[in-house]
């Protein structure tokens, strides 16, 4: 018997009856020999974390843009968050945590630089409306290798396009908790840096929310993560008690009044929204500037800018910017 062979018939033993097992994967859209160490979803966990666009993450905004100081979250770091707080959930349920780590590693692969503003920015000038999660699975079916993609399994790719927004949720437990600790991570990380950067203090928050879910940042990620895992053990679905949904949305709306609308975090976004769309058109007017593997293929050309623009990080964007558009001789002033 292969380790492989080995690990699977564990979980045949272990893991619950609403888990995923491996062995039982939809598959590849690409049939592959079985790995004679891994299951599907460790190589999956493997491929994500090995690709270029997972690296791209530690220079991407999360939520402050260019921030003074090297403790605030990145994209790579929230992913990080998301992967262990999703892990600690799938092993308490006794779900495949290979599974639940690969669609947390690769869940926010499709984002923009420039956090939030970066998609906003790219709505209208592609035709469909874009959305990071979408851009995430485009990015392990068909941008990574070449143009080959990942080769993932549908599980991951699954949980990876349900992961957030009005999407459908995904098919498997799994995928339905690195959904919910999606937002659990970044509401908690997102307070956490606007108390260090000065915008909020502890005691803003809603009384109302520290009463249930508590007063410092350990502690509420604690109490949501033992709730969820109290409220759906042994069912066919992944829940938050009402009372702590309750505090979670309204923690989540608190911050989208104080932190992600109108704050000193924010002041600078208009601009980033401006310089990326000024890239995506110049791009579009002169696409022969654009990497070779962006030129090419029977893909509408307003896609494949698209593609080169929400790949880029934040100051790979700010570098194309002023060599676009910033006279040579003003190159490095301010």
């Amino acid at each position: 018997m292969s380790p492989r062979e080995d690990i699977e018939r564990m979980e045949d033993e272990w893991l619950s009856p609403h888990a995923v097992r491996s062995r039982d994967s939809r598959g590849r859209e690409r049939e592959e020999p079985p790995d004679p160490l891994r299951t599907c979803f460790m190589r999956d966990r493997d491929r994500i974390i090995h690709c270029k666009s997972f690296r791209r993450l530690k220079h991407k905004t999360q939520v402050f843009l260019a921030p003074e100081g090297d403790h605030y979250r990145t994209r790579l770091t929230h992913t990080l968050e998301v992967s262990q707080i999703s892990r600690t959930i799938a092993r308490a349920l006794r779900l495949n945590e290979d599974l639940t780590e690969a669609i947390a590693l690769g869940h926010d692969l499709g984002h923009t630089p420039f956090g939030h503003m970066g998609e906003e920015a790219l709505q209208g000038l592609t035709p469909s409306p874009f959305s990071h999660n979408e851009q995430s699975l485009r990015v392990v079916e068909k941008l990574e290798y070449g143009g080959k993609g990942l080769n993932l399994t549908w599980e991951v790719r699954d949980g990876i396009l349900g992961h957030t927004g009005k999407s459908r949720l995904p098919a498997t437990l799994e995928g339905r908790v690195v959904r919910t600790a999606d937002r659990i991570a970044y509401v908690n990380h997102d307070i956490d840096d606007a108390i260090r950067a000065g915008i909020l203090e502890e005691t803003d928050l809603p009384e109302s929310t520290l009463k249930v879910l508590g007063r410092h940042h350990s502690l509420r990620i604690n109490t949501l993560v033992n709730d969820m895992v109290a409220q759906s053990t042994g069912r066919d679905d992944i829940l938050l008690s009402e009372q702590v949904s309750a505090a979670l949305d309204e923690l989540r709306a608190f911050l989208f009044d104080r932190v992600y609308i109108g704050s000193v975090a924010k002041a600078e976004e208009g601009k980033a929204v401006t310089m990326l769309r000024n890239l995506f058109n110049f791009y579009l007017e002169n696409p022969q500037e654009m990497p070779e593997e962006f030129r090419g293929g029977d893909e509408d050309l307003r896609v494949r800018v698209c593609d080169y623009v929400a790949g880029m990080t934040d100051r790979f964007a700010d570098q194309r910017y002023r060599e676009h558009f910033v006279p040579s001789g003003w190159q490095g002033k301010r």
